[in-house]
């Protein structure tokens, strides 16, 4: 079955140095009743490359046992050493997740047969599914169309992150999508433009933040209720840039902080909280008292 709706890339809360795991559970069981499709842990947004191996798989742990409703799971787990990934990834089999978001190889910066050998091996190594991310500006490396056509061709590659940052290769790659291959945008504000233009949803940072309304632009859309579909769409485009404007996900845990979901709005070197400034714009936007 494709991936479709709105799927949370999870933060990891933190308090005192350490991964706060009591927010964290009250977390997942706050955004497993608002209707999303599943949890990303362990991405962009869960801060993976400060945690130690013993938080990582501690996280993916209390990730599973906290999700009681036993929504779709699926790990963020990428790099750019394509033998020891593929060695490492035999140890999410043990788990009960749907498989894995792994990012482009970074710094190394393959070219298009690299990447393609790169995710082509990892697929042959697990049964487990696994979506493609693609990020040029945190990688070096753009996944283009064609290798993501080649690569849906595997059958355990179903889908992608889309955050290629030019909205023609997105467009293009939505408008002659590879088939029984889910096309999830990664950039929160074309969340709406990406499902007009038939996407399947999205993996969404800002989804921390209004969740109920971003699962309803994607519902309406899937109902062909386009300006109800709109309407929402603007009660919530605004805020996005703001959870932007500093570096990811800094702007998200102060949110999820002043509206109670965390107990702090800590975050791990070389990332820092947001600034009093950007802080005072997101208080205006979402109306915190």
């Amino acid at each position: 079955m494709k991936i479709k709706g709105v799927l949370l890339p999870i933060v990891t809360p933190f308090i005192g140095g350490k991964v706060d795991f009591e927010s964290y559970g009250n977390m997942i069981k706050r955004y497993s009743n608002k209707g999303i499709a599943g949890f990303v842990p362990l991405g962009t947004s869960g801060e993976t490359p400060t945690l130690s191996d013993y938080e990582y798989e501690s996280v993916l742990e209390k990730t599973i046992e906290y999700n009681e409703k036993n929504l779709p799971v699926y790990v963020g787990f990428g790099g750019n050493n394509t033998e020891k990934m593929v060695k490492s990834v035999k140890l999410f089999e043990k788990y009960k997740i749907q498989g894995i978001l792994s990012v482009c190889p970074y710094y190394n910066r393959p070219d298009q047969r690299g990447i393609f050998e790169h995710f082509k091996r990892i697929s042959e190594a697990t049964p487990l599914d696994i979506i493609l991310y693609n990020i040029p500006y945190r990688t070096g490396r753009n996944i283009e169309n064609d290798t993501v056509r080649k690569l849906a061709e595997l059958k355990n590659i179903v889908g992608i992150k889309d955050a290629c940052g030019d909205f023609n290769q997105s467009a293009e790659l939505l408008l002659n999508p590879p088939k029984d291959f889910s096309i999830l945008t990664g950039e929160d504000a074309l969340f709406y433009s990406t499902l007009m233009l038939g996407g399947d949803g999205g993996i969404l940072a800002s989804a921390h933040i209004h969740t109920e309304k971003f699962v309803e632009i994607y519902n309406k859309v899937k109902e062909n209720n386009h300006f109800e579909a709109l309407k929402t769409w603007k009660e919530v485009a605004n805020i996005i840039p703001l959870l932007f404007q500093e570096p990811n996900p800094a702007p998200i845990k102060y949110c999820l902080y002043k509206a109670g979901l965390i107990k702090s709005q800590e975050i791990r070197l070389p990332l820092v909280e947001i600034s009093q400034i950007l802080a005072e714009k997101i208080d205006k936007a979402i109306n915190h008292k």
